[in-house]
């Protein structure tokens, strides 16, 4: 199961991911990430920290906003992975391609 909740804090749009991401879900994923970019979203954080479990559906939806993200200079990181879920972003290469960090801290710096 997969909860999202939106939230807009100074311009900057939260995206709080609670449970599982897997091929089930994803599109709900994919429709919350959709919903900002409509309302002009520049720079989306995703909290992670209740985060369990990412499929690679989950990843495939990540990986899908880059190329748009960067031509429309839209901000996306990713942070406070528990450290399994890191791992598959990891092992994929993924941690190269998307900004991930420790915290919402370091998330607001970057």
């Amino acid at each position: 199961m997969l909860n999202i909740e939106k939230r807009l804090e100074n311009d900057i749009w939260n995206l709080i991911l609670t449970g599982e991401i897997d091929a089930s879900n994803s599109v709900e994923l994919d429709a919350a990430i959709s919903e900002v970019v409509q309302e002009g979203a520049k720079s989306i954080l995703i909290d992670c920290a209740a985060l369990d479990y990412i499929s690679s559906a989950g990843l495939g939806v990540f990986m899908s906003y880059l190329d748009e993200f960067e031509e429309n200079n839209v901000k996306m990181v990713i942070f406070a992975l528990k450290d399994k879920v890191f791992q598959v972003f990891h092992i994929l290469g993924l941690d190269q391609l998307i900004d991930i960090r420790p915290s919402k801290e370091e998330a607001l710096k970057g």
